[in-house]
């Protein structure tokens, strides 16, 4: 559809990278995202990151699964490779595609759903394996495209669009990841771009498994039972003829606070999350001293933000694997087809 397509027209004297390439070769397809959507931030951060990074659009290669945090594939860098998987499914198709070609930097984005539901198993492998991924959690508390049900990261307490309140107790991602021994996990805001931008840059020059849990606000599934400007208020009292929504406009949330600070964020519906950014003497390359100060800070009602774990020099997976430096593309035939005779050697291994 041509609407979608971005104008070609750049100011010539848009800044350039390394490369001789503005911001503007790292955009992809204009966003179908609500109005106002975390979502679109941490895409707007993502290509800050490569851009800045000096990153080649065609050594990108982008995966997702299933929900609304897969669309953002579509929306950055898009002369690089892609790939939509099915839910819960990115793990293994970006382990598939970073075997076969070392070289070339991988992008994963999911969302809490994705991730910590139907996709939680793949999830572990894919940090136990220490693959080299830049792990993009989107992590807004509800299944989006489903209308709004509490997702695996939903906090207890919390009430849905409906009324519901939340019985079951959040899977943290930051505290599973540094459980299973994953060597870079951080977390940021959406609406933080100075803190999330170099936190992907990072990740991009990280080797090995690098989780960062954005959290999203779903400016959607904000709205609450009880107000009469809500969707599920204004459905029970009109008879529609087609069934259509509109999401009103929200600006995009943004924070600025210094490190060592605490900040209240408060969201379209008038709830609120508090930030708290660590300071210069945090020590990530403490792991029982990082889980202890997330699961303080959880239990204060504050969300510990920044590079909260790293593990630096452990063997990724390459390392692991001995993989060969070249891409299986570029290997000759006659050494990725060993013949009749070994073939024959490797199966009776197995009889």
């Amino acid at each position: 559809m041509t609407f979608m397509l971005k104008p070609k027209v750049r100011h010539p004297d848009l800044p350039k990278n390394a490369l001789g390439l503005t911001r503007r070769d790292y955009e992809g397809a204009n966003s179908t995202l609500c109005a106002g959507c975390g979502h679109d931030s941490i895409t707007a951060a993502v290509i800050e990151a490569c851009w800045a990074n000096a990153v080649r659009p065609e050594d990108v290669v982008k995966l997702s699964g299933i929900g609304c945090s897969s669309k953002t594939t579509a929306y950055f860098v898009s002369g690089g490779h892609g790939f939509n998987s099915v839910h819960g499914r990115m793990p293994s198709v970006a382990t598939g595609a970073n075997a076969a070609n070392r070289r070339l930097h991988y992008i994963g984005i999911s969302g809490d759903g994705d991730t910590l539901s139907i996709g939680l198993g793949q999830f572990c492998h894919a940090i136990r394996r220490n693959l080299n991924l830049v792990y993009l959690i989107e992590n807004n508390g509800v299944y989006g495209l489903t209308k709004g049900q509490f997702s695996a990261s939903a906090d207890l307490g919390t009430r849905a669009k409906k009324g519901e309140v939340n019985a079951q107790p959040p899977i943290d991602p930051v505290q599973l990841a540094i459980t299973l021994g994953a060597t870079f996990v951080a977390r940021s805001f959406s609406g933080d771009k100075q803190q999330l931008v170099p936190l992907i840059q990072a990740a991009l020059h990280h080797e090995g498994f690098a989780l960062i849990d954005v959290l999203s606000p779903c400016v959607t599934f904000n709205d609450h039972e009880g107000s009469t400007k809500s969707y599920a208020y204004t459905r029970e009292h009109y008879e529609e003829a087609v069934h259509a929504d509109f999401v009103a406009h929200h600006g995009e949330i943004r924070v600025e606070y210094a490190a060592g600070e605490a900040v209240p964020v408060t969201l379209h519906d008038g709830s609120a999350v508090v930030l708290r950014k660590i300071d210069a003497a945090y020590d990530p390359t403490d792991r029982s001293a990082a889980l202890a100060r997330i699961q303080e800070r959880a239990a204060a009602g504050e969300h510990l933000t920044g590079l909260l774990y790293i593990a630096p020099g452990q063997p990724e997976f390459h390392e692991v694997n001995a993989t060969p430096d070249l891409p299986l593309n570029q290997i000759p035939y006659a050494k990725l087809n060993p013949g009749a005779v070994q073939l024959a050697k490797v199966l009776a291994r197995y009889r």
